[in-house]
């Protein structure tokens, strides 16, 4: 809570709790505008009623509060306003939505996040005030910051919110090398994976996981299969053949293919005939250079990326420090493998966490477990 402002109460903590898990239903949706949600409560017969609530379009528009302003109707007057970011200040092809809910006669707002953008940043909150209107901000801790995080880093550091993603054994075990996909979770984990690739823009993986998996790299969940990631593959040697999944579907779900510049041209050639975009980035000992293709990515738009890789790849994002969240999936059932067969170890394990990060939160799906890694204040 900011210093000489109203404090905030149970009710209004319930209702920003409430417009916080209504945010996260459009994350991965919005374009480069956040997913923000907006819940309009006003006393009527004594008791505390939602007379409207809104959550930023798929696309970024039409934003939250106009929305819920609809919504409501008449009843938006004298009511407060629950925002999980500061409401916009600038003008665009429709009003700022600090003016509109100062129209409608909203008499307080509470907004659980700073907008950082320069057009915004404490303006939104200055319009309200100026306007008479009770507006308290009340960063509620990470549950807050993880609605936008993805937005919050892009403005901030003009890259993409990185989630790593990695299911292994208690013993660190996640693949067999050479070949042959390694089942190791179960189907509410492998379902909460899929949720995952929805909730994000983009998903990463080397062409390693393409060459022995072959995987779609889709959100196959019912009813969302529409709210796929973009898919981006790194391919530093052009080994990517048009009857690998992910190319054979390019012209349904877009596919971004990370290569050099000088590319052989009967590849490049498969790529533009089958959808793919070639995105030609530079190379740091013959493989990608992750830290500039993480500016490109974010040039895109892109704002949150799944990364899900094998060991190499997280590896390497591990090593240029370009990881801000880490969903570990370990296995309750690790399989019993032959000892002839070689293994692929993960870069760490539950027991033996990467330099800089600690455990945030702790899961259980099913049989398995799912630790939330976050990064170490500095």
């Amino acid at each position: 809570m900011e210093k000489n402002q109203p404090s905030i109460s149970e009710i209004d903590r319930r209702y920003l709790d409430a417009a916080l898990r209504f945010a996260r239903r459009n994350q991965g949706q919005t374009g480069t505008n956040p997913s923000v949600a907006c819940v309009l409560v006003r006393e009527i017969d004594d008791e505390f009623q939602i007379v409207g609530s809104g959550i930023t379009a798929p696309g970024g528009r039409p934003h939250a509060e106009p929305i819920a302003l609809a919504e409501a109707g008449e009843r938006a007057n004298g009511a407060t306003a629950y925002v999980t970011l500061e409401p916009c200040a600038h003008h665009g092809r429709t009003p700022p939505c600090a003016q509109t809910l100062i129209d409608a006669g909203v008499m307080r707002v509470v907004a659980a996040t700073k907008d950082p953008d320069n057009r915004v940043d404490g303006k939104g909150f200055q319009m309200l005030k100026s306007a008479g209107i009770e507006t308290i901000f009340e960063n509620i801790g990470e549950n807050s910051a993880r609605v936008v995080q993805a937005y919050l880093k892009s403005k901030t550091s003009n890259k993409p919110f990185v989630t790593l993603k990695l299911a292994m054994t208690a013993e660190g075990v996640m693949g067999l090398r050479g070949g042959g996909q390694l089942e190791l979770t179960g189907s509410i984990a492998n379902a909460q994976t899929h949720l995952l690739r929805a909730r994000h823009d983009a998903i990463l993986v080397g062409i390693n996981t393409i060459l022995f998996d072959n995987p779609a790299l889709t959100c196959r969940l019912p009813g969302l299969e529409s709210r796929s990631p973009i898919r981006v593959i790194l391919d530093a040697n052009a080994q990517l053949r048009d009857s690998h999944t992910v190319i054979k579907t390019a012209k349904q779900v877009a596919t971004i293919v990370a290569t050099p510049n000088q590319m052989p041209e009967e590849y490049q050639r498969m790529l533009q005939q089958s959808g793919g975009i070639q995105l030609a980035c530079e190379l740091d000992n013959g493989h990608i250079a992750l830290p500039e293709l993480m500016d490109d990515l974010r040039a895109r738009g892109i704002q949150s990326l799944l990364v899900e890789g094998g060991a190499q790849v997280a590896a390497s994002f591990l090593k240029e420090d370009l990881v801000d969240e880490i969903m570990l999936l370990e296995a309750g059932l690790p399989p019993a493998l032959d000892e002839t067969i070689e293994i692929v170890l993960a870069p760490f394990t539950a027991s033996k966490l990467p330099q800089g990060f600690e455990i945030r939160e702790e899961l259980r799906f099913g049989d398995d477990r799912c630790l939330r890694l976050g990064k170490l204040e500095s």
